[in-house]
């Protein structure tokens, strides 16, 4: 797989490589300024001076030159020559805190620009290629622990006593002032309507019935205890076993769906919630209730504990991999990516918000520029002129080269012209 800078400019721009180039330069260019020096100094003590001597040594004496020129020029640019103070040397680390104002400006003014900035984001398409990535397989793989991992911070931050007492405080306040008669005869309209009121209504009477037949004994000696003392016992009995039995005989009535009693105590709840309806006074003694229970110490610490157990339960599942939690996240962003990449319209949606967010950096170019300054200027001069160094000094070195040779070369032609001209 190619790197992203090689398939950029098809060079190498990794830090080993550069480092390595950048030495490899040096010793080339130090290479040909020493041989230049050694051929001249070789050729300076000869006596008999002919011409091929003449003209080798004019050649080394001006690459020599040329050579020592352009390393004191190049090496000027980063410190001062052999650590000699020179006048106008070291000129990137006395001009760190302009180079970083001119890259600022650079930055503010030929960047970030809607001329420059509007046609790179219309053609990137940003919006069509993270549509695109969302509906990738690879899209939950990371999303998901990512959504995991943000909704457990989530949860734990509302798992705070504080913030349950403020919940507490609002949502029994907002209950407080809600009128409960509304929701309650909607709650028994409904229940009547769909039959689930006569479920439950056969279960309190079974319920009954089986509590009756269990203490049946108790109820009977209870009601003989509570007597006249001058009630013989066994009329006693009788009539405790009459109560009991028509109590009975009351609840089987009501057990069946289309008895009387049933019928009267469909009719019975009928006007019951009309009249909470209609009449001001059961409905002030139904709210009056509500608050009551609103308020009770017991009711309050079942919301806090309630809260607390859905949180923990809720943590434990964002927090194991392969939960019903991590299931559900992994197939909603599957479907919304799925979505995404099959609406044109959205995807165009998309990539005009993504545009328009890129568009918008250009009000604030000046302090980004301003920013870029601070940076250059807070950092340590020495790494900033090493990575400068580093990142130009390779073609640097060229030049160092090219002087020797060139300057080899026009020592060369001088030499020529002034032995064509006066020998």
């Amino acid at each position: 797989m190619a790197k992203p800078d090689a398939a950029a400019g098809g060079i190498d721009w990794s830090e080993p490589l550069t480092r390595a180039r950048f030495r490899r330069n040096r010793r080339l260019a130090n290479g040909l300024l020493l041989v230049a020096g050694g051929v001249f100094f070789a050729t300076y003590h000869v006596e008999d001076l002919g011409f091929f001597t003449g003209l080798v040594r004019s050649g080394a004496e001006a690459g020599l030159v040329g050579g020592i020129a352009d390393w004191f020029a190049v090496t000027a640019l980063f410190r001062h020559p052999l650590g000699l103070p020179i006048p106008h040397t070291a000129i990137i680390p006395r001009n760190q805190e302009r180079i970083g104002g001119t890259l600022g400006r650079f930055l503010e003014q030929h960047f970030l620009t809607e001329e420059v900035l509007k046609p790179k984001l219309r053609r990137a398409h940003l919006g069509r290629r993270l549509i695109a990535w969302l509906a990738s397989p690879d899209a939950p793989k990371v999303l998901v622990p990512l959504l995991a991992g943000g909704l457990v911070r989530v949860v734990r931050a509302l798992d705070n006593p504080d913030l349950h007492r403020l919940l507490n405080r609002s949502i029994g306040r907002q209950l407080r002032r809600a009128d409960a008669v509304p929701a309650l005869v909607g709650i028994v309209n409904a229940l009547s309507s769909s039959g689930q009121a006569d479920v439950l209504f056969e279960q309190a009477v079974g319920i009954g019935e089986h509590w009756l037949k269990e203490n049946r004994g108790k109820l009977e000696r209870m009601i003989s205890e509570r007597s006249r003392w001058w009630m013989p016992r066994a009329l006693d009995r009788r009539i405790a076993t009459m109560i009991v039995d028509n109590v009975l005989d009351v609840l089987a009535a009501l057990g069946k769906p289309e008895s009387e009693a049933r019928l009267r105590f469909r009719e019975a709840l009928t006007t019951l919630m009309a009249e909470l309806s209609e009449n001001p006074e059961q409905r002030q003694k139904v709210n009056a209730f509500k608050n009551k229970v609103l308020d009770h110490p017991e009711l309050q610490e079942w919301f806090a504990d309630v809260l607390s157990q859905l949180s923990q339960a809720t943590t434990a599942e964002l927090k194991a991999p392969g939960s019903d939690v991590w299931k559900t996240l992994d197939r909603g962003v599957r479907l919304f990516g799925q979505a995404l990449a099959a609406d044109r319209a959205m995807q165009r949606h998309v990539d005009f918000a993504i545009e328009r967010m890129g568009l918008s950096l250009t009000a604030y170019r000046g302090e980004l520029g301003a920013f870029v300054a601070e940076v250059v200027k807070g950092w340590d001069t020495r790494t900033l002129t090493d990575r400068l160094e580093l990142a130009v000094g390779s073609d640097l070195q060229y030049i160092r080269m090219n002087g020797t040779v060139v300057g080899a070369f026009v020592g060369c032609a001088l030499y020529l012209l002034t032995w064509a001209l006066f020998y």
